[in-house]
């Protein structure tokens, strides 16, 4: 449960990928709670925010969803820079890169500096992902495998909370488990961490693999914000210039902080 003395935290920036709005087993709930205790100067949605795949077969988009978007725009009002950087599955919204909706941009890609002066590329990830840019058939066969673990999830997470025993994800222990799935995160951070060479940043900051993880083992700092999908994680800039991997774990309650208050936009 929340503390109901806790204080919304600040912090520089948000950064969250993989929310997947039309997935229907996403933490849509949990996002919302997070969203509403941290406050933050820029907020980077990097990528898959909606799945485009899957509302193309499907059209799902329930009361949860509708919060989310409203707590965006509140903090898009109250003076928070939003920058929207789409991925493979919501790649519908590259027609609008270089565009500015109020405080809502859309960018490929860009960089962010912290408040120690470090720079770090942020993008989706999708682009250095040779399935996705050579092989969509065979993306969206894996999007089926990995829907289909998750339905597998329900029903094991059903019996495991039967034995009181706590969340259990098939995906994430795959990932951890399996030889070829490591390997293909092993090349997914080499690409981004070339390109973040390549591009003179102290690091880089990606999403789409759903693994979060913060290191430094080839020389860059590399982060990934990982998922809403199951995770329920996402990486934020103190005020100090450090960045933190979050992972939320609080059990929403009906009691929601203070709103935010209103203040001007910055002259650009």
């Amino acid at each position: 449960m929340i503390d109901e003395g806790r204080e919304v935290r600040r912090v520089r920036a948000l950064f969250l990928s993989d929310v997947h709005l039309g997935m229907r087993p996403t933490r849509i709930t949990q996002l919302n709670d997070f969203l509403r205790w941290h406050e933050a100067e820029t907020i980077y949605l990097v990528g898959d925010i909606v799945d485009g795949w899957r509302l193309a077969k499907s059209w799902f988009w329930p009361a949860e969803y509708h919060q989310l978007v409203e707590l965006f725009l509140e903090k898009a009002l109250a003076g928070t820079r939003i920058v929207v950087l789409p991925g493979n599955h919501d790649e519908f919204l590259r027609e609008y890169l270089g565009t500015y909706f109020g405080e809502v941009e859309f960018v490929d890609r860009t960089i962010h500096t912290t408040a120690l002066g470090k720079t770090y590329l942020v993008m989706h990830g999708d682009q250095f992902d040779v399935v996705v840019a050579h092989a969509k058939w065979l993306a969206y066969v894996g999007d089926w495998a990995y829907r289909f673990a998750l339905r597998v999830n329900l029903v094991v997470n059903w019996v495991r909370r039967r034995l009181g025993l706590t969340y259990w994800s098939l995906s994430a222990w795959a990932k951890h488990k399996v030889k070829n799935a490591v390997s293909v995160i092993g090349r997914f951070e080499e690409a981004l961490t070339l390109e973040a060479k390549e591009s003179g940043v102290d690091g880089v900051i990606c999403g789409h693999i759903h693994y979060a993880d913060m290191h430094e083992r080839m020389g860059i700092h590399y982060v990934n914000t990982g998922d809403w999908v199951e995770s329920c994680t996402a990486v934020a800039e103190t005020e100090d210039g450090v960045l933190e991997l979050l992972r939320w774990t609080e059990t929403p309650q009906p009691r929601t902080p203070r709103r935010l208050r209103l203040r001007r936009a910055p002259a650009r």
